[in-house]
């Protein structure tokens, strides 16, 4: 198996075209699917390649490299929106795979259960990609269109997310469930960012699922229901929850995925709103009191 790691995008690119090869970005993924489906392309790493990690602010917003590790989003210096993406950030996997795995790598993996994409949803965020005929951009949730499916074309590779301002007032959360803290695949996970104004009534919101459905779910309908609301007052119907598509399988049934959804919806808001330590979240938090 060939092993390529270029420092340029115009070298990455020019692989791409020529030899047949499979992205990686930290390998996280890639690596332990070995046993299961055993690689016959090359590998092309794409973390070292000039300008493809870090974040950078500039007119438009936030630029993350594609390339940038979990660790690195958890420990930089954000805004209080971020709260949600950054609390993501330390959840997936564990510490060592939060050093290795990368935001691109999360996104284009495109497993239903991919923590960083309900964070990225609430943040209005898009996926730059760049081929031979330039870079073009697309909100993540339309880049990613099932399980292991995304727009990524054959020559093509991400080079960045991109997340536009939001208002300065805004707050976020994220709420994971799982069996424990590390190693855990998601049953259920939430992501908000909500922002109230001088009367503490909600004046934005947006809200998305992950784990309830073959791709994370923005839900519209709750959001519009959300404004005017105070927060303790916030409550989630069935109706909400349309959109969302659970299956059960070994970790927990449909049913109990939507209930959860529904009572993490509600945690995050309260937490983001009331500004509570954001940590690592699982199962046990479901059920205190």
């Amino acid at each position: 198996m060939a092993y390529f790691a270029p420092t340029t995008l115009n070298a990455a690119l020019a692989l791409i075209a020529s030899e047949p090869v499979s992205i990686i970005s930290g390998g996280t993924d890639v690596f332990p699917a070995q046993g299961q489906i055993p690689m016959q392309n090359g590998l092309l790493d794409v973390t070292r390649i000039d300008g493809l990690t870090g974040l950078h602010w500039g007119p438009e917003g936030l630029r993350i490299g594609a390339a940038t590790s979990w660790s690195a989003i958890a420990s930089a210096d954000l805004p209080d929106c971020f709260a949600g993406l950054q609390a993501a950030a330390r959840t997936v996997g564990s510490v060592q795979i939060q050093n290795a795995g990368t935001i691109a790598g999360n996104i284009c993996n495109a497993s239903p259960a991919a923590d960083g994409m309900p964070p990225l949803i609430t943040l209005g965020a898009e996926v730059e990609i760049t081929g031979p005929d330039g870079p073009r951009r697309m909100p993540v949730e339309t880049f990613v269109t099932g399980p292991r499916q995304t727009q990524l074309g054959a020559r093509e590779l991400v080079t960045a997310i991109l997340i536009p301002p939001l208002p300065a007032h805004c707050r976020a959360a994220f709420e994971k469930l799982g069996s424990r803290t590390y190693l855990v695949i998601s049953i259920t996970m939430v992501a908000v960012v909500i922002g109230c104004d001088a009367s503490g009534r909600i004046d934005f919101a947006r809200v998305a699922v992950g784990s309830c459905s073959p791709v994370a779910r923005r839900l519209i309908g709750l959001e519009a229901d959300l404004i005017g609301q105070m927060p303790q007052q916030v409550t989630v119907s069935p109706d909400h929850l349309a959109p969302l598509a659970p299956i059960t399988d070994i970790r927990a049934d449909s049913g109990y995925r939507l209930e959860a959804a529904a009572e993490q919806i509600v945690r995050a808001i309260h937490r983001a709103t009331h500004g509570a330590t954001q940590g690592p979240t699982h199962g046990a938090t479901l059920t205190d009191g």
